[in-house]
């Protein structure tokens, strides 16, 4: 909860209807908890590095909410992150595509996403924020 200080930061990563300011309790009742898979990368000593969402959306593995601890951004750590992620998600929600949604500004973000092969796609015709986001897939291998 403490990597998101401001309104913006709490969209760019939640979304337009995550609450801020928050509590523990909208929070997690914002994050979906327990509906999504929530997933936590370690790092070497052991910290809380990265952390990501999953579920099926479409008949596809979605990922939601993919954030990485603000001091070690830019390291390759949600790379790592997300190639867990498509590792894991076939096994848990058996579908040959994946697809996420990120803002058109999060420039890192869609570079980060595009690194593992996810591609930009037409946007969904009744999803909000069409001006505002990207919406990309990627095939499960």
């Amino acid at each position: 909860m403490t990597w998101f200080d401001t309104r913006e930061a709490t969209t760019l990563w939640g979304g337009p209807k995550f609450r801020f300011p928050f509590s523990i309790a909208s929070f997690h009742e914002d994050c979906h908890w327990p509906e999504m898979r929530s997933f936590a990368l370690s790092g070497p000593d052991g910290s809380f590095s990265a952390f990501g969402q999953i579920y099926d959306r479409n008949e596809r593995i979605h990922l939601a909410r993919v954030a990485v601890r603000p001091d070690l951004r830019g390291q390759g750590v949600g790379k790592r992150l997300l190639e867990n992620l498509l590792e894991i998600g076939p096994a848990i929600l058996e579908r040959d595509e994946y697809s996420l949604f990120v803002y058109r500004h999060n420039t890192a973000a869609l570079e980060c996403y595009r690194s593992v092969g996810f591609q930009v796609q037409a946007y969904p015709s009744d999803q909000i924020l069409a001006d505002e986001c990207y919406f990309l897939t990627r095939q499960v291998e």
